[in-house]
């Protein structure tokens, strides 16, 4: 038999943690996201980055809310979810890392990178489609900036999200606990940089080489447009820089700045379950793409 053909049987029996990691998904994936909810919930009561216009309660239990819907809708519709498929991909051989021998930490290590490269291009991509802006938009027509605007996405995006992301694992042949630190970080990392919150000038600078930062993403979900269009990462900041979709600060200020859509202004449409499912399908279907945007300034 071919040597190329042993990633087949990669095994992380050697080390430990993987092998850890990989047998307590579900309980891992739970725990960072109720701590992380927690953590950056508290911390925004403490030292809240913004003054919020909205109700907390009224925010969190609608925002939430949709996130509950959107965990029991893909439950239904793919029961393994990513974990399942990377796990169906390794027993059938498909993809690059069940095809060739590679050390199984630097399959896991590609693996979390090229996965998150193929969140920041999805992310431009719903920015530039009309359709996809469409689904999108319930994401940036949150009034307000905080933890669960991290979370807060259509059940229809999650879904091609989804099916995206099955594309990738298939492809790579992605390692069940890659597919799971992968999903934990992500997770985490965008209820952290959508928080309400900010860091010290110098620890905020110096992150932002690594990771996206609270202040660096908020950029993205101002209603400025070309602000809107920049700062698309959501867990490494690289890709920003590397495809010069980078913005540093807001032209108002992280505090004046207006977050949101322009024209989407309603509460009842904005922040309630019922308004964020059927927003999509309202309004021009060109209304607010990223390919028809520009900001003038004599506006």
């Amino acid at each position: 038999m071919p040597d190329v053909l042993k990633g087949r049987s990669m095994s992380y029996e050697s080390y430990p943690l993987l092998q850890m990691i990989a047998e307590n998904e579900k309980t891992i994936r739970l725990s960072f996201f109720i701590g992380m909810l927690v953590i950056i919930g508290l911390w925004e009561i403490l030292r809240p980055r913004r003054a919020l216009k909205v109700s907390k309660l009224l925010r969190w239990s609608n925002n939430l809310g949709l996130v509950f819907f959107n965990n029991f809708l893909l439950r239904i519709i793919f029961p393994a979810a990513a974990v399942g498929m990377a796990a169906f991909a390794q027993q059938h051989g498909w993809g690059i890392f069940n095809y060739y021998t590679v050390h199984p930490l630097l399959a896991v290590i590609v693996t979390i990178i090229a996965m998150d490269f193929i969140i920041y291009l999805q992310h431009v991509i719903v920015h530039a489609i009309p359709v996809l802006w469409r689904l999108h938009r319930v994401h940036h027509a949150d009034l307000d900036y905080d933890v669960t605007t991290g979370a807060r996405f259509h059940p229809i995006e999650i879904i091609l999200s989804m099916l995206i992301k099955f594309a990738t694992i298939v492809v790579l042949g992605a390692p069940v606990v890659a597919v799971i630190l992968f999903e934990v970080t992500l997770n985490a990392m965008a209820m952290f940089n959508h928080g309400n919150v900010s860091l010290p000038a110098g620890l905020d600078k110096l992150l932002r080489f690594f990771v996206v930062t609270p202040d660096m993403h908020r950029v993205h979900h101002s209603v400025e447009d070309d602000e809107a269009n920049s700062n698309f990462g959501f867990n490494l900041s690289c890709w920003d820089r590397l495809f010069g979709t980078y913005r540093d600060q807001p032209r108002g200020g992280h505090i004046d700045m207006q977050i949101g859509i322009h024209k989407f202004t309603d509460i009842k449409q904005t922040n309630w379950i019922s308004g964020m499912l059927i927003m999509p399908f309202t309004g021009k279907l060109s209304g607010y793409v990223i390919n028809r945007r520009e900001w003038n300034e004599k506006d």
